[in-house]
Order: C-alpha cells, then structure tokens, then sequence
C-alpha cells in the first residue's frame, strides 16, 4: 500500500474535524515525516476568538509566516525519497484571510502571499476531511482547548461554507473527500487503512469516499 501512497500528501478541513489525528496516525502507518501546523504558539489566537475584527490581521499573519517557515524547510526535504503527511495545506490559509480581513488588508495579504507561493512545493495529493456543524462544535467542546472555547457555531458554519467553496473550485493537486461525521480514526484505527487505500486510488479531479459508521 505504501508504494502506491503519494509522496507528499496534506490533511485538510474545518476546525476540529480531526486532521492532526489522521496525519499522526498515518505518518506512523507509513513510516512519513509528520509536518504539524503550529496552532497553538499563535500569541493572538485566544484575542481573535474574543475580538475577531481587531484581532484577525495579526493572527492571519502570524500563522502566514509560521506556515511560510515551515514550506521553506519542506522544500529542502527530497520527496522521491521520503513520504510526508502534512495536516495543513498552505493555500488554504486564504480561506481564513477572504472570510476575517478586510477588503484593504485581503489586498495586501494577497500581495504577501502571491510572492511566497512561488517557493512552497505542492502537496501530490489532499485528503479533504468533512464534517458537519454540529459534530465540529461538538469535537472542539470535548477537547477543550483553552484558546477555542469562544469559537461560535455562527463562525464554524462559515467555516464549513468556505472550506466546501474552496475544495469545490479547487483546480490542482487531486483531492480525496472524506466525511468523518460517523467515524473515529484514534478509536478505529481500520479507518485509516481505508483512507489510505482511497488514497491510493486517487491520480487527479476529486474522489469520495463516505465511510460506513463501525465499532
């Protein structure tokens, strides 16, 4: 299976449905370098969820560089020979600043971003994890990160539209949609070899894979 995983694959999806869950799990099947987003040393993070308006330039950049330093080091990785798992994908970082920043600060995120895209290597293929509203808030209660516990259902629902929005026009690596509201990957570990093995499956466009609910 792991021949006929791609090289460099990321996670992606809303707030709580699980990414860091599935990319250590699959890192560790696959034996892949484990690139981790690193959330939670964002200084503005529980401000942006008190104050979104004042707060969203800074945390939209602070998480642009972090992510930039990241894809640097990654691109000196040689991905014909290592597999890595990431559980974030750069250009989704647009997804945040469209829907956070205002018309004048989008314009000159967009002029910062346009310059470092250049040097980011693109993933061989996404995994696209869904999940409702509901379930969403519901992971992010039980896990209860300090950061996210003013997080609105108002804000995950336009989250959830703008992910959808995103993946739907989504024009390059191919992209694996896998609804996650029935499923657990850490209780379950059988649900990973299924993703996995849709992965496999998976050379361009989008492929579905809505996995049946099993203890």
């Amino acid at each position: 299976m792991v021949d006929s995983v791609q090289r460099y694959t990321v996670i992606e999806g809303v707030i709580g449905v699980g990414k860091t869950t599935l990319a250590r799990l699959m890192a560790r099947k696959i034996h892949a370098r484990l690139e981790l987003e690193e959330v939670e040393t964002n200084p503005f993070l529980k401000d942006f969820y008190e104050d979104q308006r004042r707060w969203a330039f800074q945390t939209q950049l602070f998480f642009l560089f972090s992510r930039f330093r990241q894809q640097r080091e990654l691109a000196q990785v040689d991905l014909f020979q290592s597999y890595v798992v990431s559980d974030y994908f750069f250009s989704k970082d647009r997804i945040f600043a469209a829907l956070n920043l205002s018309d004048d600060e989008l314009a000159l995120y967009d002029k910062i971003v346009e310059l470092m895209e250049r040097e980011i290597p693109p993933p061989d293929a996404i995994i696209y994890l869904q999940a409702s509203t509901d379930v969403l808030m519901e992971r992010i209660r039980k896990r209860d990160r300090p950061f996210e516990r003013n997080i609105t259902t108002d804000y995950i629902e336009s989250l959830n539209e703008a992910y959808s929005h995103f993946f739907f026009h989504h024009r390059g690596s191919p992209v694996l949609v896998v609804s996650t509201d029935e499923i657990d990957f850490l209780r379950n570990e059988s649900y990973v070899d299924d993703v996995l093995t849709e992965l496999s499956r998976v050379r361009s466009g989008v492929r579905y894979y809505r996995p049946a609910g099993r203890e």
